[in-house]
C-alpha cells in the first residue's frame, strides 16, 4: 500500500459512502485510478466491507472493558458463551498477563454488573477486572 491509498483508506474510514470523485479531487488522482485502486484493495481483502454505523437513538449508559484472566490455555473456550451477551461489542485474545479483553456497551450499571456476574461464573475463570469508560474521543 502507498501513501495514495493510504488516503482513500482513510477517507473512506471517515465516510464510508463519499463518492469516488471527491476521493479522487482529494487525493490528486483520476477517478479510474480511485476505482482500480478501491476495487484493487477490496480483491487483496483490505476493505473487507462497507458499513452504516446505526444507533438505536439512545447511547449506551454505560462502556466498559472487561480484562479476562483465566485457567484455560484458549480464548475459544469461552468465545461462544460471550457471543452469547448482544452488548458485547469486540472480543480480544491479547498476550500478557490479561488472557482476554472485552469491550460492550450497556443501557446501565446493573446490566454490566449481571454480565460480569454471569462471565466471573464460567468454568475456570479465575478474575474478572472492570474499566469504565468515563470519556471518548473520536480519532
Amino acid at each position: 500500500m502507498d501513501k495514495f491509498d493510504q488516503q482513500i483508506l482513510a477517507l473512506l474510514r471517515n465516510d464510508a459512502r463519499m463518492a469516488v470523485t471527491a476521493i479522487a479531487r482529494q487525493v490528486s488522482l483520476s477517478r479510474t485510478a480511485v476505482s482500480d485502486r478501491i476495487r484493487q484493495m477490496e480483491e487483496r481483502g483490505i476493505i473487507r466491507g462497507y458499513h452504516a454505523d446505526v444507533s438505536d437513538g439512545e447511547p449506551p449508559a454505560v462502556r466498559a472493558f472487561l480484562e479476562l484472566f483465566y485457567n484455560e490455555s484458549r480464548c475459544e473456550t469461552y468465545v461462544d458463551k460471550i457471543r452469547a451477551f448482544p452488548e458485547v461489542k469486540r472480543c480480544c485474545g491479547i498476550s500478557g498477563d490479561t488472557d482476554m479483553l472485552i469491550y460492550l456497551e450497556t443501557a446501565s450499571m446493573e446490566r454490566l454488573i449481571e454480565i460480569r456476574a454471569a462471565i466471573e461464573g464460567f468454568h475456570k475463570m479465575v478474575r474478572v477486572k472492570t474499566h469504565i469508560v468515563m470519556k471518548e474521543w473520536d480519532m
